[in-house]
């Protein structure tokens, strides 16, 4: 009870990471069917099980949709905030500590997005199919990171069971060669009347304006790439924003397919209801379901993989496979963040992920809880007396003659 009392953020988490799992997410879900795909799994480099407390807490922030990032940001903010200035010392002190507790969210969300780290990779049992990305981006893009080259996306690629990727800058037609670590594929993503639209394939320039004046003028991009020999993916989230009422007219006009899951923060809010309706269409006219990595530069990890099927069309070419925690963003209330993703980050551990934290926070808790001995050196007395290793104690000095 004593130890409960002292160390109860320490005891909370012990119990949280044993109750969650019993009801665990899987690590995957094909998102069609929304069972755990029986032929591709994730594979924890042994650092990422190793660092499970700290690599599963960026994937969590990495996989934020923007609301929800918003709310926890803000709440976690005031409350470290507050827990800061309300311990004790002086009132200097105080708020020097309230303020770094305040700025921990921000140092935790800028190590989300730019720290090097182990990473999840996918692992097929088919060969025969290509894993693969639909729509990433370089700094060719606005938006992109300052010096994220093709080489730097291939790597990234690399790192999480990619084969292949399709290169998508905005309004910028991708025409480099890249086939190693992993190949890079032509495309770009064009931005017109509200719509962003992925162009996949060796596409040209193309003149905006001309689809760029209402919604009508719109329709008239999907014809215009199977002109150029290219295919027209519908991006999220802005047919699901902007153009939801006109779907069937961008079937009608020629649109080969929506993306179904993108792992942009600003496009994770999308929900399984409306992308149920998106897959009976596309399921209805036969049309082509991928997910996406909107890869940017910022972050290190994915949420989705596309598993292309040799020679297959349509629907059945190509299978999404996500993680939970990122389909869990549509479903949730923004606000309820700060406690929800936690606690969704804390369902998806593996059982090597759970022994991990469960052995970081009991080391943490022994070392803080057990008291030290007068001569024990600094920080390592527990150490020194646990394993009975004199060269960490102060030699006594001799007795006075």
């Amino acid at each position: 009870m004593n130890l409960l009392r002292r160390h109860p953020i320490a005891c909370a988490l012990l119990l949280l990471v044993l109750l969650s799992a019993l009801d665990p997410l899987p690590p995957l879900v094909d998102v069609v069917s929304g069972a755990p795909p029986g032929d591709a799994e994730l594979s924890l480099p042994v650092w990422y099980v190793v660092l499970a407390p700290v690599s599963n807490t960026l994937d969590a922030l990495t996989f934020l949709s923007l609301d929800r990032a918003r709310w926890l940001l803000a709440v976690w903010v005031v409350a470290l905030a507050a827990w800061g200035y309300l311990r004790g010392g002086t009132r200097r002190r105080r708020v020097a500590r309230g303020l770094a507790a305040a700025l921990a969210p921000f140092v935790a969300g800028a190590a989300a997005a730019l720290l090097p780290r182990p990473v999840a990779r996918l692992v097929t049992a088919d060969s025969s199919v290509t894993v693969i990305d639909y729509h990433a981006h370089t700094s060719a893009s606005h938006d992109g990171r300052p010096g994220w080259t093709a080489l730097d996306l291939a790597r990234w690629h690399a790192a999480q069971g990619f084969a292949a990727s399709y290169v998508t800058d905005h309004n910028v037609v991708f025409d480099q060669r890249v086939g190693q670590p992993v190949r890079l594929l032509p495309g770009a993503e064009w931005s017109v009347y509200g719509q962003h639209v992925v162009a996949l394939a060796d596409t040209l320039l193309i003149d905006r304006d001309r689809f760029n004046r209402d919604a009508r003028s719109l329709l008239a991009v999907f014809p215009e790439l199977h002109r150029v020999g290219a295919l027209g993916i519908a991006s999220l989230p802005e047919y699901w924003r902007n153009h939801w009422d006109d779907l069937d007219d961008f079937v009608a006009a020629g649109l080969d397919g929506f993306e179904i899951v993108n792992c942009a923060p600003k496009a994770l809010a999308f929900s399984d209801a409306p992308r149920g309706q998106v897959l009976d269409l596309a399921r209805q006219h036969d049309l082509l379901v991928v997910g996406a990595s909107d890869n940017h530069g910022w972050g290190k990890a994915t949420c989705v993989w596309d598993l292309s099927l040799p020679g297959a069309k349509g629907y059945a070419a190509n299978r999404v496979v996500a993680r939970p925690i990122a389909l869990a963003q549509g479903e949730w209330l923004p606000w309820t963040a700060p406690y929800t993703q936690g606690w969704l980050m804390l369902r998806g551990l593996s059982w090597s992920e759970r022994v991990s934290w469960l052995t970081w926070v009991l080391v943490i808790l022994i070392y803080r809880a057990v008291p030290r001995r007068e001569g024990d050196a600094r920080g390592l007395g527990i150490l020194a007396r646990s394993l009975k290793v004199r060269i960490f104690r102060r030699r006594a000095p001799p007795p006075s003659a």
